[in-house]
């Protein structure tokens, strides 16, 4: 249950950070109160799956979902700069992520 837990978190990181780039220094109502309640959500669940998952593990893996779908989401959506380079680096932590869930 606390990898099913994490990965929701890893995915409500990537929401809330989108969210805060969206909410132009907390002037946009909607996107500040989405950030708000991602973040707090993302921790909550962050913290929960870090009662039986080391730290250092289920933190890796909580970054790197946040930080590979917050990527991927500027590249589809925002106008980002999208290279085959980028994708395989994005596609490399995605390896690492699920490789430390392998040795978990």
């Amino acid at each position: 249950m606390a990898w099913i837990v994490l990965v929701v978190s890893g995915v409500l990181e990537a929401v809330w950070a989108t969210a805060l780039g969206k909410s132009n220094g907390f002037s946009r109502p909607v996107p500040t109160a989405v950030f708000g309640v991602a973040l707090a959500l993302s921790m909550a669940g962050l913290s929960y799956a870090l009662r039986t998952l080391p730290v250092g593990t289920g933190y890796a893996v909580w970054v790197g979902i946040g930080a590979v779908l917050t990527a991927a989401y500027g590249m589809a959506f925002e106008g980002e700069s999208a290279s085959v380079v980028k994708v395989l680096l994005l596609a490399g932590i995605v390896g690492c992520v699920i490789g430390l869930k392998l040795v978990h």
